[in-house]
Order: C-alpha cells, then sequence, then structure tokens
C-alpha cells in the first residue's frame, strides 16, 4: 500500500533519465514535489504516439464511480490509487490497461506509516553514500482516461495508479502487507512496450540491499531532501 511520495527530480533531470525529448515534456512549470497525495496530479512516463515517450501530468487514482447508499444519488467517485500485482491480469477493473498502458511514475522516495495516535511515518529511497541524496527511480504504473462528474463538474480527465507487491525485507517491519513496484532502469521499456507476460515478470520486490530508510519520525508527512 502506498499512499504518499515524493518527487524531488528536476524537470530537465527526468528527461534526461526517462529519455523524453523536449517537445513531448507536458508538465509546463514543473515544481519538486515533497510529498505527493492520492486524487493530486503528479508526472507519469508513458509511450506517446510513434511510440516516443512523452511526459505528462496525471491524476493519481483511478476514478470509480459511486452512489449514496441512502439517496441512491451519485456521490464523490472513489480514487483507487494502487492496484495489486496479482490482480492486474484477473480483475476486469485493471485488466485492459496493464495489458495496454502501463506507465512510469518517477519517484525519489515513499512513505509508509506504522503505528497511530501518532504515526511514526518511514520514507523509504534508493541507497546512496550521501544521505542528502535522494536518487530518482520509476515506480510501475498504469493509466486510463476517465470522463463524468468529479468534485462538482464534470470533467475529461487521465489518471493514474501504482502498482503494489510483497514488501521486502526493508519495507516488511514497517508494512507487512505491501510495496511498491519499482522498476530497474534497464526494464522501463519492457514495461513500458513489451508483452503482458513479460511486464508480469517485473512486479516484484525491490531489493533490500539496494534502499535505505531516507526519513523517519511523527508527522513527517514530507521528505523535501534531495
Amino acid at each position: 500500500m502506498c499512499n504518499l511520495h515524493s518527487n524531488m527530480t528536476t524537470q530537465q533531470a527526468m528527461r534526461q533519465l526517462f529519455d523524453v525529448a523536449a517537445e513531448l515534456d507536458g508538465l509546463g512549470n514543473f515544481a519538486p514535489l515533497p510529498a505527493i497525495y492520492p486524487r493530486y496530479s503528479a508526472p507519469v512516463v508513458r509511450p506517446g504516439e510513434g511510440g516516443r515517450r512523452e511526459l505528462v501530468s496525471m491524476h493519481w487514482g483511478f476514478l470509480l464511480p459511486q452512489v449514496s447508499k441512502k439517496t441512491g444519488k451519485p456521490i464523490m467517485p472513489k480514487a483507487v490509487n494502487n492496484a495489486r500485482d496479482d490482480k492486474v491480469r484477473s480483475s476486469s477493473f485493471w485488466r485492459a490497461s496493464f495489458e495496454e498502458r502501463r506507465c512510469l511514475i518517477p519517484g525519489t522516495s515513499f512513505c509508509e506509516a506504522k503505528g497511530r495516535n501518532p504515526a511514526t511515518y518511514y520514507w523509504f529511497g534508493m541507497d546512496a553514500d550521501d544521505p542528502e541524496a535522494r536518487p530518482p527511480f520509476a515506480f510501475a504504473g498504469m493509466w486510463r482516461g476517465f470522463r463524468g462528474e468529479y468534485r462538482g463538474e464534470m470533467v475529461e480527465i487521465e489518471t493514474h495508479t501504482m502498482i503494489t507487491t510483497t514488501p521486502n525485507e526493508l519495507v516488511k517491519p514497517v508494512h507487512p502487507d505491501r510495496m511498491p513496484v519499482i522498476l530497474d532502469p534497464e526494464d522501463y521499456e519492457t514495461w513500458l512496450t513489451g508483452s503482458s507476460d513479460e511486464a508480469a515478470q517485473l512486479m516484484r520486490p525491490f531489493p533490500a540491499e539496494k534502499m535505505r530508510i531516507v526519513r523517519q519520525g511523527e508527522g513527517v508527512k514530507e521528505d523535501p531532501a534531495g
């Protein structure tokens, strides 16, 4: 489960890391994000026209229309921000997106909370010699369009979700059930354009020895370092 992550990578660095041409960067004036929550927008990399990668901003969370159990009238759609790796091929809710619309979600750390009242927030990132460094990476994601009523108006937007898997030994003591799927750079192209079978092989825990806890504490709900 992941409901909070950061992306402190600069716009130019994202273009270089993910091989996106400047003319296919649709972020506008991007400001680094020390805290990204569901229902907000975040950068996403996907294959565009002609297969060239593009960098765009998308709403985090597939929107699922809902109705009130009391009145039967439409209410705020549910934002489904995570997809389990063991469900993306079997569930009709996820299958088409997994087969046809996979994407990369740039990040520099992600957060899991442990305990309650107050919770301790643990931020996980890539290993580095400099404790203040936040090497960029990419989560495995999927995207799809949404058209309907949202936040009081009719909208037509693009949304994305993050895929989760079983946790590695670093994450497990904090969150024993799930962690986001993190991809090796050498697997970016396979994730974006490979077959469903090839992509399925990449949904696995990222090696714990390549990660570290970069920040922790009560109420620590952002990771601005980098």
